[in-house]
């Protein structure tokens, strides 16, 4: 664990395990913002750990007819289960699975990130680690979070166990976000490489989750419902864990126990959308055009129980509850974030900016006011992020005292249209251009309301990682790009390169990002807007 400013967890202690202080004394006027909304941060990851959950969710009842009971539907065993997983969080839902299944579990195989079990010995994570005895066979693989051949060859194991179940026999499926790439099964003739290189054209162009994952089912044996058809005649029972804006159950991971929505027109709308229909590859055109013109019967779902047991939401609700026992007026403004990041970011700027002018004890504000709540109301419904309401969020802030801190929580995932060739990540690249944004504001006329309050934004990815970086995410204060130029940096040079990671790890000895290790955990990410006055 690295500590990277006063306030963190000292070295060899999780960064996600509960602190020893108590609300009191995380409420001191000694914390800064930045304290808190790591606190906030830390309790959210923490709500959402696979072992908790999975033990809140699966319940063995053993005796003369034992049974084991999944969010409350029971299903007899007949020490004929099995069990496989695939995805970022898998290997410590597996560790809590057998702990509760004990000797009635036959066998297993999971396809975790390549390096995570080295990674968690290393840090001290062992809970989330299997015991050596243990029946799971354990397969590494998706480097960078990508398809390999490591990960197909787990693939092709988990296929094949699948395969030979009977009817008596009950399979444990295991899903988290990275199941994807974790899961890779191409279509003959596709190959690993093609569609490894579809899948990384997408991802650069800006591709949502929806959309990666739409094509990905398209050209798997396995995702789309192919593992359960796989499985069959065998009761498939699916635990989730949500990585996926609306939980929809077959996107996660491609959804492998789930019928597909989607047709292969969609396919086809997506590719043509991205301007990739002329450079397909011969097999991946010959696999979706066959996939048109074939007429496959209507498969068989009734075998599988597909079970969502933790997602961004739940996370968000214990943040909140934290922020609120710490006397935070405090909102949870959406789980659905979506969009390219400079947009949210701008959507973040106007908020914050609002909310200050709201409160505001300034003559002549109003039309000033009035021109950033029409911005607003205009890009909130440009993005259309579901659930999120700006009036709704006004008229709570209408209670807002002075002397009130506020805190807007948020959850998603944004997209990054890369143009450079930099390193970094959504949640960086989110924060830095929240804090230009901010910077920006406060060089206009007008601007200088915001002096009056201080302001934190926190963007973190609840897995710990945030692109090919060691940072879950970062934050800023509205003082920080003031901060950087007078040391010479430029922020749009960062910025145009897509080089967030770059310029926080060179900027103030790395004291804005936010490092947690591997957390075991995957529900997208968490956004933080932390607003109080300036004492005097």
């Amino acid at each position: 664990m690295v500590s990277v400013f006063k306030g963190w967890p000292v070295a060899g202690r999780a960064f996600w395990q509960p602190t020893s202080h108590s609300t009191s004394e995380a409420s001191s006027l000694s914390m800064s913002l930045q304290e808190h909304g790591l606190h906030f941060f830390r309790s959210a990851v923490a709500r959402v750990l696979p072992g908790p959950m999975l033990k809140r969710a699966l319940v063995l009842e053993p005796g003369g007819c034992p049974r084991l009971v999944l969010h409350g539907q029971p299903f007899e065993l007949r020490r004929n289960l099995y069990l496989v997983g695939f995805g970022k969080a898998v290997l410590g839902m597996a560790a809590a699975a057998e702990d509760i299944l004990g000797d009635y579990l036959s066998r297993g195989i999971i396809s975790v990130p390549q390096g995570i079990q080295e990674t968690l010995q290393h840090t001290g994570r062992r809970v989330i680690l299997l015991k050596p005895q243990s029946r799971i066979q354990v397969m590494e693989g998706a480097k960078h979070n990508l398809p390999d051949r490591a990960a197909m060859k787990a693939a092709s194991a988990i296929r094949n166990l699948a395969k030979c179940l009977m009817a008596e026999d009950l399979l444990l499926v295991l899903i988290s976000g990275g199941g994807s790439a974790l899961l890779p099964a191409p279509i003959p003739p596709v190959t690993l490489k093609e569609k490894e290189t579809i899948t990384k054209m997408l991802a650069s162009k800006g591709a949502t989750i929806q959309e990666l994952n739409t094509i990905r089912k398209a050209l798997s044996l396995l995702k789309g419902g192919g593992l359960a058809q796989a499985a069959y005649p065998a009761q498939v029972l699916s635990l989730i864990l949500s990585d996926v804006i609306g939980d929809p159950l077959d996107i996660i991971a491609s959804g492998p126990t789930v019928a597909s929505s989607h047709s292969t027109q969609d396919c086809f709308q997506i590719l043509a959308k991205y301007d990739m229909l002329n450079t397909l590859p011969e097999s991946v055109q010959s696999v979706l055009s066959g996939s048109v013109t074939g007429c496959a019967t209507p498969k068989d779902y009734s075998h599988v129980f597909n079970v969502v047991i933790g997602s961004n939401r739940l996370a968000l609700e214990e943040a909140k509850s934290q922020a609120e026992n710490l006397g935070y007026l405090t909102m949870v403004l959406s789980d659905a974030v979506c969009g390219e990041v400079s947009t949210v970011a701008h959507l973040y700027s106007l908020l914050i900016q609002l909310i200050c002018l709201s409160v505001t004890r300034v003559s002549g504000i109003d039309p000033l006011k009035d021109k950033v709540k029409a911005a607003l109301f205009n890009l909130e419904a440009q993005l259309a992020i579901p659930g999120l309401s700006c009036m709704e969020t006004l008229k709570t802030l209408q209670e807002f005292q002075v002397e009130r801190p506020v805190c807007l929580l948020a959850g998603g995932e944004t997209t990054v249209q890369l143009q450079g060739n930099g390193k970094g990540g959504r949640n960086q690249e989110l924060v830095l251009r929240v804090a230009m944004e901010l910077h920006k504001t406060k060089s206009t006329e007008g601007g200088s309301f915001l002096e009056k309050y201080e302001v934190v934004f926190l963007s973190g990815g609840t897995d710990g990682q945030d692109g090919p970086t060691e940072a879950a995410g970062a934050f800023c204060s509205q003082e920080m790009v003031a901060e950087a130029e007078r040391e010479g940096f430029s922020i749009e040079t960062f910025l145009r390169n897509n080089d967030s990671y770059t310029f926080f790890t060179q900027f103030q000895s790395r004291r804005h990002l936010l490092i947690t290790g591997l957390t075991g955990t995957n529900v997208m990410d968490i956004h933080a807007v932390l607003i109080r006055a300036r004492s005097g």
